[in-house]
């Protein structure tokens, strides 16, 4: 049987599997018993069953069976009513209600009633089979060999769910995806250990075509530099290599900035291969700087076509990963004449002059190889043994699959593993004894072992029972969280010596982890994609409306709110500061952009936010520009991201059977309309009055930044109007107004919050059965100002974080 076919058997073995651990304690759950008792029966017959009956069953929610002094047998219809309270949406607004007092007083008992029933009888729920994500297996891959690889060009993009790619209900296999991974593990085999049959391949890398090359463009490109690219490049042997580079066009093929000689460094390492000098030269009559229909002399056109040819060049280079770096010199000296206002985005693809830029750098080879090279770390990470004799040869390979597998499977090896994984090498052996490793690592890069994370019910668990999951089954929970990787060897020591649920050492993990560089993950993955920030590769602002975004600003808004987001998390801030820290993260283009001045150069550096409106997640750019459209703002877009990501109560999705009308961006009399107006409009249907009358006041306080988040006091002429009114009344005006109304509402913030975080620690979407987990999250939180160092402990000591339900009879 081959290594496909023994894998799909394998596969199709092993069954659902995934969940929590740890016990929702009832302490200090009877201090939350209000201090007065009225008769919730009564107050739920006069304030609910008029509308949640048998015969109305509005929002199919009856609840005039119910005995509200039995609360734990339907605590999932009780979960609802109180999210309906706590939110305020139950009575609706017009209905009579009850006083805040006696309101608070029933709120609390239902939640301290379903507290206690989940604390005697906890259900952590039973999450399926979880397979790692793209971004999980090259984290894995990386901390596993020391190799990085490209996940996003080597494997499929997952689907999501609850907002998140690492959702187990989704990430299915399919035979194509099983396909994928078998290839992907050979290239990964050789790249690791090394093939010396290894034939030349070029691989490219390419600059965005919208980047505009006027400052150093990367960290990683020396001082003095202008525009380029610098790339990560594994050399698979020691020998010679060949770098091409193509610079940027206009539409009509013709290569930017050719007027001037212009200087071209290519280095490895920081240190210079080659350098060129392109441009300057004149062959005849040019084309006009901006294309048209006419062209120049042929010569001429020739050159300006194909001048770039020459940058080619081959060099030795040692096997393993080398950065290469791309980039032209910053010229010293300004031309003579005016100066040129920055191009929009139609200028670039006319006009043929300015400055030169990079478009791809192609990297081939290995030509000559000389041999497999013995200075990567991934071998030495590979090979902790060499042998000298056939006869060290076996014992060598089994210490050598022995350790690998224990870090990839996260966990210690059976005797069966080390015997799948021998076979598998011996299978190898015969083209040598690194051929044998190499394929037997293949083996282990497709497991399942290695391709999920597994959780199996241990044999003395009653059916349909909630248990502790074992430490190293916390271990790899823990890791995957917060580092979307594998644990390393001193969280797997702990978990296999069975120390890391003592709730010290724990604490201790959870903090070292958070300490740690490969935490970043949980800024890319978590923070990314709670704030749509994946949205911004996909974002096509119109040029005629927009005509100065660039993918400079694009990559700019990116980056300001990962670090914007990281420093909160680094300096264990209050969750509640991402609404209004006063701080934020600017370079030139940015800074430009929301009108900071005195910011000069590529680099990013922190700035203290004078402008009110520029604080917190409100006022980041990117936000703003991925709940737009491509040629104006959208309110309801804006308005739904507040209520999914900030406030909990995401509307009804828009219903199916009725015609919703296009936007009229005109009045009767043919005036152009600002967008509250066309919203206004557009509320007059009843039904879509119903969620708009939430959603469109919070867009409207955000309607004074355009489509790309840049500020403005006019629309079509007419003064912004960023008024805006909450159900209950509140008025508040522009995005300081909406930061004042919601910091009044942090409750609901920081619970939303919590939920997002916690559905991405347990790759699962939250159900009723762990609304009580969240609350005592939550309190615990509390007591230190909800930082995220807290929230986060408190997740992990969770009870659907430490323990699973078993399988049901």
């Amino acid at each position: 049987m081959d290594l496909t076919s023994k894998l799909r058997t394998t596969l199709g073995s092993i069954g659902i599997v995934l969940a929590g651990v740890g016990s929702l304690q009832a302490v200090g759950l009877q201090n939350l018993v209000p201090s007065h008792t009225p008769s919730y029966q009564s107050l739920l017959d006069r304030y609910c069953i008029t509308c949640h009956n048998e015969n109305l069953r509005t929002a199919e929610l009856v609840l005039s069976r119910l005995d509200v002094e039995k609360i734990s047998e339907e605590p999932e219809v009780w979960e609802k009513v109180v999210k309906k309270l706590r939110t305020g949406a139950m009575p609706p607004a017009g209905m009579p209600r009850p006083d805040k007092a006696n309101y608070e007083s029933f709120a609390s008992y239902l939640e301290t009633a379903l507290d206690r029933a989940a604390a005697a009888n906890p259900n952590p729920g039973r999450p399926v089979l979880h397979r790692l994500n793209r971004v999980q297996y090259t984290n894995a891959v990386r901390d596993l060999l020391a190799i990085d690889i490209d996940g996003e060009n080597l494997l499929p993009g997952d689907d999501s769910r609850y907002g998140f790619d690492n959702i187990g209900d989704v990430l299915t296999v399919s035979p194509l995806l099983l396909e994928r991974y078998l290839s992907v593990a050979r290239k990964i085999s050789r790249l690791a250990i090394g093939d010396p049959d290894t034939q030349p391949v070029f691989e490219t890398y390419t600059v965005p075509k919208y980047f505009v090359q006027d400052d150093r463009m990367d960290e990683a490109l020396p001082f003095g530099s202008r525009g380029g690219i610098a790339v990560r490049h594994h050399f698979p042997l020691d020998g010679e290599y060949i770098i091409k580079v193509r610079l940027g066009r206009n539409s009509r093929d013709y290569i930017r900035g050719l007027g001037e000689p212009h200087h071209l460094d290519i280095r490895l390492d920081g240190a210079l291969v080659k350098r060129f000098t392109i441009g300057g030269k004149s062959y005849g009559r040019s084309a006009p700087i901006f294309s048209s229909g006419a062209m120049g002399d042929p010569a001429q056109e020739t050159y300006e076509r194909t001048a770039d040819e020459i940058l080619e060049v081959r060099f030795p280079a040692k096997a393993g990963p080398r950065l290469v770096g791309v980039a032209f010199l910053m010229e010293t000296s300004v031309p003579e004449g005016p100066a040129r206002s920055r191009m929009t985005q139609y200028d670039l693809l006319q006009y043929k002059g300015g400055a030169p830029g990079v478009a791809t750098v192609s990297i081939g080879g290995p030509y000559n190889a000389k041999g497999i090279g013995e200075t990567t770390s991934t071998r030495r990470k590979i090979f902790v043994c060499r042998p000298s004799t056939v006869e060290e040869e076996e014992p060598c390979a089994r210490k050598i699959l022995s350790t690998l597998a224990r870090r990839a499977y996260r966990r210690p090896l059976t005797d069966k593993d080390l015997q799948t994984l021998m076979g598998f090498y011996q299978a190898g052996r015969s083209q040598g004894f690194e051929a044998g490793i190499r394929t037997a690592l293949e083996r282990v890069l497709v497991g399942p072992e290695f391709l999920f994370r597994i959780e199996l019910d241990p044999e003395n668990v009653a059916a349909n029972t909630a248990y502790p999951i074992s430490d190293l089954e916390l271990a790899s929970r823990l890791s995957f969280f917060l580092w979307s990787s594998l644990p390393d060897d001193q969280l797997l020591e702990l978990a296999e010596r069975g120390k890391l649920r003592d709730p010290v050492t724990l604490e201790q993990e959870v903090r070292r982890l958070l300490g740690d560089w490969r935490s970043k993950a949980l800024v890319i993955n978590f923070g990314g994609q709670w704030m749509q920030l994946r949205s911004l590769r996909s974002v096509s602002p119109d040029p005629e409306t927009f005509p100065y975004f660039d993918d400079n600003l694009r990559e700019a808004f990116h980056v300001e709110a990962e670090l914007f987001f990281e420093s909160l998390l680094r300096e264990d801030r209050s969750v509640l500061d991402l609404l209004n820290a006063d701080h934020t993260f600017v370079n030139e283009r940015l800074a430009r952009h929301y009108g900071i001045p005195n910011i000069f150069g590529s680099h990013f550096r922190r700035v203290k936010l004078n402008q009110e409106e520029r604080r917190g997640l409100l006022g980041k750019g990117s936000i703003l520009t991925v709940t737009s459209y491509a040629n104006r703002t959208s309110p309801v877009l804006r308005g739904k991201w507040v209520l999914d990501n900030i406030l909990g109560t995401p509307p009804a999705p828009p219903p199916t059977d009725i015609d919703i009308p296009e936007l009229q961006d005109r009045g009767e009399d043919g005036e152009m309309l600002t967008m509250r107006q066309q919203m206004e409009q557009h509320r007059v249907n009843p039904v879509c009055a119903s969620c708009h009358n939430h959603m469109d006041p919070l867009g409207f306080a955000l309607e004074n930044f355009d489509g790309t988040g840049s500020w403005r006091t006019m629309d079509s002429d007419t003064p912004i109007d960023n008024s805006g009114v909450m159900p209950d009344g509140t008025q508040f005006h522009g995005p300081a107004g909406l930061q004042m109304v919601l910091g009044k509402r942090s409750e609901d913030f920081v619970a939303t919050v919590t939920e997002k975080l916690l559905t991405y620690a347990l790759g699962r979407g939250i159900e009723y059965y762990d609304a009580p987990a969240l609350r005592e999250i939550i309190r615990e939180a509390a007591s230190d100002n909800y930082r995220w160092s807290s929230l986060i402990s408190s997740i992990v000591k969770s009870t659907p974080f430490q323990m699973r339900r078993s399988r049901e009879p």
